[in-house]
């Protein structure tokens, strides 16, 4: 009997670079405004987390004034290569009352060990359902980190399927790129981008931890991003709160 083909890391990043050299030229076309956080392709074995993340934004067109988007998740570690986490999403805008938006649920592969290859590499998945409509959504992003002495860079690749009754298929695409000055543990600034058919947006961002006890830290980051084009959002502001346990 044949064996069954186990795909290297060796295997995965060449053709993680390949599909990343193929994507990034068609950027940007997804709905909506990029702007949400930059995921980094490592997974800390037996790690749990709470998280809380927010996005206000203003003066975009088509989109609701002063809209907000809240997300809460919880997430866990399954192993040492693959972390898993559900999210509850909620929507406000100016003239709205809160409500849920959509549900999701998302997995993150480590594909590399740290500092493997020239780049660390991970894989991201994720599906979500809109609450109030027969809306689906299936992500896959390429996750790749470098870093230079205290500098480092990622960028998150990310291709989109949307599908449902109420709404066109049609696939999408987004990129956030973050430059990142590891300054100490308790504050890191970093520059980021955003884009895709709706959003360009550049802004900094801080970020740092600090640790409340043995393997438990609390993780923060707010970030204020500008609209460089007509179509993005005057201002973003982005805020996250992360527990570690």
């Amino acid at each position: 009997m044949n064996a069954i083909y186990q795909p290297t890391p060796g295997f995965m990043v060449r053709w993680s670079s390949i599909l990343f050299c193929l994507i990034v030229p068609v950027i940007p076309r997804a709905d909506g405004n990029a702007v949400d956080k930059i995921y980094h392709p490592y997974v800390d074995a037996l790690e749990q987390e709470l998280e809380w993340r927010a996005i206000y934004q203003d003066d975009q067109p088509d989109q609701p004034d002063h809209r907000q988007l809240h997300r809460l998740s919880y997430g866990r570690a399954f192993g040492d290569r693959w972390f898993g986490e559900v999210y509850l999403t909620g929507d406000r805008a100016e003239n709205d009352g809160f409500s849920l938006e959509a549900y999701e649920v998302e997995a993150k592969w480590q594909i590399t060990e740290q500092g493997e290859y020239w780049a660390d590499w991970g894989l991201l998945f994720e599906l979500e359902k809109q609450a109030r409509e027969n809306i689906w959504e299936f992500s896959t992003g390429i996750l790749a980190e470098k870093e230079w002495g205290r500098w480092s860079g990622t960028a998150n690749v990310i291709v989109s399927q949307e599908w449902g009754q109420d709404i066109e298929d049609e696939i999408e695409t987004s990129l956030g790129l973050q430059t990142r000055y590891r300054l100490s543990r308790w504050i890191e600034p970093a520059l980021e981008l955003y884009a895709n058919e709706q959003t360009l947006a550049l802004g900094p961002v801080l970020m740092g931890n600090i640790q409340t006890g043995v393997r438990r830290s609390l993780h923060w980051e707010a970030g204020f991003l500008f609209g460089l084009d007509d179509k993005s959002a005057n201002n973003t502001l982005r805020l996250l709160i992360e527990y570690e346990f």
